[in-house]
């Protein structure tokens, strides 16, 4: 199916309505983006802080008709903020979604290997591992870095505890790297769920909490 992208330049007071009002109109999707690399930091409870200079970037069917649209937001809303208008590519977006996700190596003998690949080295420590609801695919920084010391550890005979197991990823490489006992634990049901989903996949048992 063709789509269409309706894209506007938002400050943060008017995303909200903005994003109410192309939902309103028919939109798939709404989605905020930074427009301006700008972060933003651990937020207070309760607040959701958008940034200084928002991507509203609203998906429509490509059949849309777009001056109807507009007309419509603007009897919503008044003036729009700048914006274009952009044709999203048809793509079998399964398989699109599939090829950003390749074998990683951490380390010297420990690979990633999501399950629509081959292990690139069958002998090395494969843990097979397709990204889900649960976070931890070796992509962030953090999660590598700790891929990575595992690699390089002597984890033999250890009792080794993954806090904010996620994926369980740490907690598999821990397994599959020769300690004893591994414990994940984490405060998401579903976390839990992945580690022990993953951890079968991959031949090892992990105790979960």
């Amino acid at each position: 199916m063709a789509w269409i992208q309706l894209i506007f330049t938002s400050s943060p007071k008017q995303a909200e309505s903005l994003s109410d009002a192309l939902s309103e109109c028919g939109a798939a999707a709404v989605t905020f983006q930074d427009n301006a690399d700008q972060p933003i930091y651990e937020p207070a409870i309760g607040e959701t802080p958008l940034w200084s200079a928002t991507s509203v970037i609203a998906l429509f069917d490509a059949e849309t008709d777009t001056e109807s649209l507009l007309t419509a937001l603007r009897s919503q809303i008044g003036e729009l903020p700048d914006h274009r208008i952009e044709a999203v590519e048809d793509k079998d977006w399964e398989r699109e979604w599939m090829e950003n996700f390749k074998p990683i190596c951490f380390g010297e003998k420990l690979w990633i290997v999501p399950s629509w690949h081959e292990p690139p080295q069958p002998n090395a420590v494969n843990i097979l591992l397709d990204p889900g609801l649960a976070f931890g695919t070796g992509t962030h920084p953090t999660t590598a870095l700790c891929l990575q010391w595992l690699d390089k550890a002597d984890l033999t005979g250890k009792t080794v505890i993954d806090y904010g197991c996620g994926s369980g990823i740490l907690a598999i490489a821990a397994a599959l790297l020769g300690a004893n006992k591994v414990i994940g634990v984490d405060t998401d049901p579903q976390a839990l769920e992945a580690t022990q989903a993953n951890a079968q996949r991959n031949g090892v048992i992990i105790e979960t909490y």
